[in-house]
């Protein structure tokens, strides 16, 4: 059997976070092997494992993974987890597309100079509940299944949600106009894998916070 993917990553969320929940969210146990100065990062640039010198890098199936949205395509294929058919794989990249688009405005907004953040945050907001909450909303009304896809879990899934809960830590209430997304967030945070995810103790990380952004500055300097 082979070994448990290696996750090279920050001790925090950024880029590797959508991974670890796509992996937690297929029952797929994995190692985390922090970069926790800058030595470690260059260690790994200088043995030559990261092909364009960037993390996340996943070592799995014998490979040395990089580039987000190929290493969560290649686990979303390999569990089963990206549609019966091109069609539909088409449409949940689609979907991910839009939720990795939010996902990043919220991802970059701790690392923003102070006077620029409440403005963000606003941005934010305004862009989760008018471009794309709608679309979701709009998807799961016409579609009339539990899921965003077909009739099963995918990528489309899990992604949304993720994006679900990181815009509720700036707004708490953001699903207040949204009742599908409502259900659909408690459907998914049921799943038993999923749901494990979501309790304390797991692999998840938390917000970032001013500390951990003092410590990525430190590491990639900037």
């Amino acid at each position: 059997m082979a070994g448990k993917p290696k996750l090279h990553y920050t001790k925090g969320r950024g880029k590797m976070e959508s991974i670890r929940w796509l992996l937690a969210a297929a029952g797929v146990e994995f190692e985390e092997e922090f970069i926790e100065t800058k030595e470690d990062l260059e260690k790994l640039r200088n043995d030559g494992v990261l092909l364009f010198q960037q993390v996340p890098m996943v070592e799995i199936d014998g490979m040395r993974m990089v580039q987000t949205r190929a290493i969560l395509s290649y686990i979303a294929a390999k569990y089963n987890l990206y549609g019966k058919d091109l069609k539909e794989r088409a449409l949940i990249d689609m979907y991910v597309e839009g939720t990795t688009d939010l996902m990043g405005m919220i991802m970059y907004l701790p690392f923003q100079p102070a006077d620029t953040k409440e403005k963000n945050l606003a941005l934010i907001i305004e862009r989760a509940t008018t471009r794309y909450f709608p679309v979701y909303e709009k998807a799961l009304k016409d579609h009339g299944q539990d899921y965003l896809v077909g009739n099963k879990l995918s990528w489309a899934d899990v992604h949304l949600l993720e994006a679900i809960l990181m815009v509720e830590e700036c707004k708490p209430d953001v699903l207040s106009a949204f009742p599908l997304l409502q259900a659909f967030k408690g459907r998914i945070s049921n799943i038993p894998t999923i749901k494990k995810f979501l309790q304390p103790g797991s692999q998840r990380k938390p917000p970032t916070d001013e500390k951990f952004v003092a410590v990525v500055r430190k590491i990639f300097n900037i």
